[in-house]
């Protein structure tokens, strides 16, 4: 037991003691969260005797899943498409391995906006039938308040006494009516809290007396609020180690074995809504989750403070609503690292879940099973990957040999499949170190006809986790047209020919960037242009022409996961607009 963990815990006898118990608990804990992985029966299953320290209970929530665009959803549950959440969509988070559910819930649109800040009681209610539907199911819950940061938290340092009395009003409230709901019930104290006009040391002081503020109001509640296990945030839950530095502070003053860390991580930027370049899942993100985790260990992990990682997943991945900006290999890539990092620091991770992204919520299927298959393994284990998963071959001309760089993650390479068939070592690829490389016969003979797209999926094994699939595909170089249209939006015809779009760069003549995002040239997927594969267009959005100067010739410049490159030019006359194909 080190210094700094006295200095976060107390100094006393009796404060050592518990910090040496907590320490145990959380060994003990990481234990009985990797036995909780095991698939869960279709009967609930009876919860466990609840762990000791706050660690272990944190630890046994491991995986956790959030009911996103739900209850936080504005101004009613349904409004953002999701249909009304039911004990049986619970029921299959659980019978997919979850162990714990968070309940995002935004109040504003549900209380009195004036002192003092009745919270309806139908809402309330609805609120409470949700957190008891996953008792029921076996479940830990976190409950919050939500979207409540921005809407009117963010007004503090303008109107501190109403934001303050609001704030102590709603948990007042929300304390009394769940006081004697089981302790696997956790109580968050705000969602990404942000302020608005303050400086940083203002905005360290303002989220402490929210902090301390609740942490109060909760305990003072009695019944089971007594120890409940409370959940305090970095601001904006961001993991950056001065933020957590100063949670790592508050924590210490209040000098409560009862309280949880948490924060968020959604990649390194660039990678996690492809803009900037970042197309694949490259060394920049690989060390920013890695950095992101350690720090998470070293500042509250290390020390006997448990971590939440309240929300984690991918800005721009997936969207039923467009194509998904994060190339699909890559997302995996991305998932399985989290997997492997936050085991390693000791931190639960609970996947956003908009609704529209992983778990349908009206089929109870998932919208991907491949990926939540590498989501699940990866609360487990490693799985190998490679630095990507296609082989492009052209339409025409000699088929050569082709490489992709192994990442083993640990593991041993085991060989190529094609279905049950294994492919021959030394006959129809090679593996020299890291460097796979695919044979022009055998490249051959999985193009087959060579139609444009995927022709063949091989897979390439380890020693454990998942197989990597790398999808033999057939492609020429894109071709596109002219195209007239307005700042609404530019719909260029193009002939995708097999390949797949990866990102768009934007100049004008001067060599200056063109686009909303001026400081790069590589602009943001989905927000400012989106393919259609099965329209043959690639769209340019409101977002991105509204932004050209007027009578200024852009170049595009579109590139493709294959490598190939197409030059196109724009230009914006008022409302007009006019393409032209190089």
């Amino acid at each position: 037991m080190n210094e700094s963990h006295r200095t976060v815990r107390g100094g006393s006898a009796p404060r050592r003691l518990a910090s040496m118990l907590l320490a145990l608990a959380a060994a003990v804990g990481l234990l009985l969260g990797s036995a909780l992985n095991a698939p869960a029966a279709d009967a609930a299953p009876a919860r466990p005797k609840l762990p000791v320290g706050a660690a272990g209970v944190v630890a046994a929530m491991q995986p956790s899943w959030n009911l996103g665009n739900t209850l936080d959803a504005i101004p009613e549950e349904t409004s953002w498409g999701n249909p009304l959440a039911t004990r049986a969509l619970l029921a299959k988070v659980r019978s997919e391995g979850y162990r714990s559910v968070r309940i995002p819930v935004t109040w504003t649109d549900h209380q009195s906006a004036t002192a003092p800040y009745t919270i309806d009681a139908a809402f309330m209610s609805r609120v409470k039938q949700i957190a008891d539907w996953a008792e029921a199911e076996g479940l830990y819950a976190v409950l919050n308040v939500h979207h409540d940061s921005w809407q009117w938290v963010s007004k503090m340092s303008t109107d501190h006494d109403n934001v303050l009395a609001r704030f102590n009003s709603t948990w007042t409230q929300i304390s009394s009516a769940f006081k004697d709901e089981p302790r696997t019930l956790l109580f968050e104290s705000i969602n990404e809290p942000q302020f608005d006009n303050a400086t940083a040391a203002q905005k360290t002081q303002m989220l402490e007396e929210l902090n301390v503020s609740f942490h109060r109001i909760v305990r003072a509640s009695g019944g089971q609020n007594a120890t409940r296990l409370l959940v305090l945030p970095t601001q904006a839950c961001t993991p950056s180690q001065e933020l957590m530095d100063e949670l790592t502070t508050t924590i210490g003053k209040l000098d409560d074995p009862n309280l949880v860390a948490t924060v968020h991580y959604y990649s390194w930027y660039p990678f996690s809504v492809n803009i900037a370049g970042g197309t694949h899942y490259d060394e920049a993100a690989r060390k920013d989750l890695d950095e992101a985790f350690a720090r998470m260990r070293a500042t509250f992990t290390a020390k006997g403070i448990p971590v939440y990682l309240g929300e984690y997943g991918l800005l721009g991945y997936p969207d039923d609503n467009h194509p998904s900006r994060i190339e699909r290999g890559e997302a995996f890539k991305y998932f399985e690292h989290v997997g492997y990092a936050a085991r390693q620091a000791g931190v639960t991770t609970a996947l956003w879940d908009p609704g529209f992204a992983y778990l349908n919520r009206t089929t109870l299927q998932w919208r991907d099973q491949e990926l939540f298959n590498v989501i699940k393994s990866s609360w487990t284990t490693r799985s190998g990957t490679a630095s990507f998963d296609r082989f492009f071959v052209p339409k025409s001309g000699t088929v050569t040999d082709q490489s992709l760089t192994l990442n083993r993650n640990g593991l041993s390479f085991q060989g190529l499949w094609k279905g049950a068939t294994k492919l021959t070592a030394g006959l129809d690829y090679t593996v020299s170190g890291n460097t796979l490389t695919l044979k022009a016969a055998a490249l051959t003979r999985l193009v087959g006809n060579r139609e444009y797209g995927v022709n063949s999926t091989i897979e390439a094994r380890f020693s454990r986790g998942l197989p990597w699939k790398i999808h033999v595909t057939t492609y020429d170089t894109p071709q596109q047209s002219g195209a007239t249209g307005t700042t609404d939006s530019l719909v260029i015809p193009t002939q995708f020919r097999g390949d797949q779009l990866a990102t768009m760069e934007s100049v004008y003549a001067d060599g200056s960037n063109a686009g909303p995002a001026d400081w790069t040239a590589f602009q943001e997927f989905n927000n400012n242009f989106r393919p259609d594969y099965t329209g043959n267009a690639i769209t340019l959005t409101n977002t991105f022409l509204a932004s050209l100067r007027d009578n200024a010739p852009v170049t595009l410049t579109f590139h493709f996961y294959s490598g190939a490159k197409v030059t196109y030019h724009v230009t914006r006359s008022g409302t007009s607009v006019t393409g032209t194909a190089s």
